[in-house]
């Protein structure tokens, strides 16, 4: 006989992230619904997004529990590619403005 020995989670912790998520969805929805514009809008829109995002990842992909190399292998590489992004991001501004300047516009 093998009695097989896993990490098993109340289901209280699922039912209580779940509400979270309805909740932050009701607020990302409400977004539109009182229609803000602007940066105010895209920033209300994506920190929303990143904490259901982050909720999902860290109970429903159990890596809340997982040991820290694993969850920096996992998060790390999104993490330095939004780095990238943004370099590029700054770069293209700098590029867009050294074209109109040189190229008129």
């Amino acid at each position: 006989m093998s009695s097989e020995t896993g990490q098993t989670h109340p289901l209280g912790l699922y039912f209580k992230v779940w509400i979270l998520l309805f909740v932050l969805s009701a607020f990302s929805y409400m977004v539109d619904y009182f229609q803000f514009q602007g940066l105010l809008r895209w920033t209300l829109v994506l920190a929303f997004m990143a904490l259901k995002a982050g909720l999902i990842i860290a109970v429903f992909m159990h890596m809340a529990w997982e040991r820290m190399a694993l969850v920096c292998a996992i998060l790390m590489p999104p993490l330095v590619l939004l780095v990238l992004i943004g370099l590029m991001s700054s770069e293209a501004g700098y590029t867009w403005a050294s074209r109109l300047l040189h190229f008129g516009g």
